[in-house]
């Protein structure tokens, strides 16, 4: 991956100075993931030219990689992370010019302190939202913005763009700003960093962001992008950035779904809760969650978030049931099983989940190591897939797919049926997933809520999909919305209720 900084400022190569790096040698700086490499193509009186080139070791990123950006099942081994510019690079960036990122020359004090003539080019960069967030992000800090997007193949122009971007920057900016905003905006722009996002992310990005964030009209966005939407850390940043701007307070509210009692912690990585059994760990809670349920005009109370609204909306299904015990397939990092726990009336309480890491997470969170033996007889948690038929997912009365199906495959589909509603044939069964049609409501998304679903349903497929496994298997469904119903689009989570014998037993709500 590669980026250039070119400057006209006369004589051009006191860009050497600005950058601590002299325009006659090639030097070399190693990383965690490779080799950072800085030189310089031209280097004359009118125009000079340095070259950040990181050189990322494909088999060192997969054996440390943690949760890098898998987009598909394969993404540890096949991803785009040693070509196109990304967190890696801005870490790099950061390593390589940590002197001029603080603006402090010895040499050249008074052009260290002013804006000179740049042009920046990265010639690949991942871009989630398109060319537009490019010109969104960067023009307001002055910079005048050329975003091409990539083509997936220019010999075949009918499959459309690619979500890369050649980005060139132009601009009379001081150096130091110009780095610091590569710095933050890099990943941003990807929307998904290489490395656990931890609260030091905090103190890195109120550094970096110190003389122009607080003053971004895109403030709010670039800071939960920067902290991977972890609202806990997106809170205390917005609170710091308060210190440096007046008007910073209106984004003290999360304007989309968070949880941070969901970060486990800085050594964790495992698949956020509801991810699928049967499927590949998908990206760290990184990707859009859905919109909370907004409160009503006026109202001071805080907006309830999506996914707490979700998880009350099956345990008020499960108690309309009389459900006693009840499995949770696809259970993640465990927060329906510790919610189900809570409630003694589930005397029974099972949690299953493809991930050894993520099991070992929701154990961590459950404290299982210090349960009461009296809680801890009523739990199990064990490994399984949900497209191969398993006894332990029998005998319960209620079993439950939050926000699972949509990580699926759609081949796999049927199979996840046979096992469900075919072999296990509990009582009753909850899926929820994301409605589609509400997508719109995102101003910032393009293509799907999360990168590692597959699909996602509008309202009449999801029905449809639903009508077809109650004929195939024998149940009734009823279905519920979940979050603010928008009369045009619906709710932001569509749920449905399924039942075995009559459909009265479904649960309520629409056939």
């Amino acid at each position: 991956m590669l980026l250039t900084i070119s400057t006209t400022v006369r004589p051009a190569t006191d860009l050497g100075f600005l950058l601590h790096k002299h325009p006659d040698r090639v030097q070399e700086f190693g990383q965690s993931y490779g080799t950072a490499r800085v030189f310089y193509p031209e280097a004359g009186e009118e125009r000079c030219t340095a070259a950040l080139m990181l050189d990322v070791d494909p088999v060192r990123l997969v054996r440390s990689r943690g949760r890098s950006t898998p987009d598909y099942a394969l993404g540890q081994y096949v991803n785009d992370r040693p070509y196109a510019a990304s967190s890696l690079l801005a870490v790099a960036l950061a390593d390589v010019f940590r002197t001029a990122r603080t603006g402090r020359c010895d040499s050249r004090p008074e052009l260290a302190a002013g804006p000179i003539p740049l042009e920046i080019t990265l010639p690949v960069l991942p871009c989630r939202g398109g060319p537009e967030m490019a010109h969104r992000f960067f023009e307001p800090l002055g910079w005048t913005v050329e975003a091409q997007a990539v083509p997936l193949d220019e010999g075949f122009p009918e499959w459309g763009d690619s979500r890369y971007v050649r980005l060139s920057l132009r601009g009379e900016v001081r150096l130091a700003d110009a780095l610091n905003h590569l710095y933050v905006l890099l990943p941003v722009l990807d929307d998904a960093k290489h490395y656990w996002i931890a609260s030091d992310e905090v103190d890195k990005l109120i550094r970096a962001g110190e003389s122009w964030l607080a003053a971004h009209p895109d403030r709010s966005l670039i800071t939960r992008r920067y902290l991977g939407r972890r609202w806990a850390l997106a809170r205390t940043a917005f609170a710091r950035l308060a210190e440096l701007g007046d008007d910073v307070e209106e984004d003290l509210e999360p304007p989309v779904e968070e949880d941070p009692a969901a970060d486990p912690g800085p050594t964790a990585d495992a698949p956020p809760s509801g991810e699928p059994a049967g499927d590949p760990p998908a990206l760290p809670a990184g990707e859009l969650p859905a919109v909370p349920e907004a409160s009503g005009e006026g109202d001071a109370t805080p907006r309830r978030p999506l996914n707490v609204l979700r998880r009350e909306a099956v345990l008020g299904a499960l108690a309309e049931f009389g459900a006693h015990s009840v499995i949770d397939l696809g259970c993640g990092s465990g927060q329906l099983v510790g919610a189900l726990l809570d409630r003694p009336e589930f005397t029974k309480v099972a949690g299953v989940d493809v991930s050894a890491q993520a099991l070992a997470i929701a154990a961590r969170r459950l404290r299982l190591d210090r349960m009461p033996d009296r809680r801890r007889e009523r739990l199990q948690l064990f490994q399984g897939a949900l497209t191969y038929t398993d006894e332990r997912f029998a005998g319960y009365d209620a079993a439950v797919l939050m926000e699972v199906v949509e990580h699926v495959d759609p081949p796999r589909l049927n199979a996840l049926e046979r096992v469900v509603f075919g072999a296990a044939r509990p009582g009753h069964v909850i899926v929820t997933t994301p409605n589609a049609e509400y997508n719109v409501r995102y101003d910032f998304l393009e293509g799907m809520r999360h990168p590692d679903h597959r699909f996602e349903w509008t309202r009449a497929e999801f029905q449809a999909w639903a009508a077809e496994v109650c004929r195939e298997y024998g149940y009734h469904v009823a279905f519920r919305p979940v979050g603010d119903d928008d009369p045009e689009l619906g709710p932001p989570t569509q749920m449905a209720l399924f039942g075995r014998g009559s459909a009265a037993n479904a649960g309520g709500g629409d056939d």
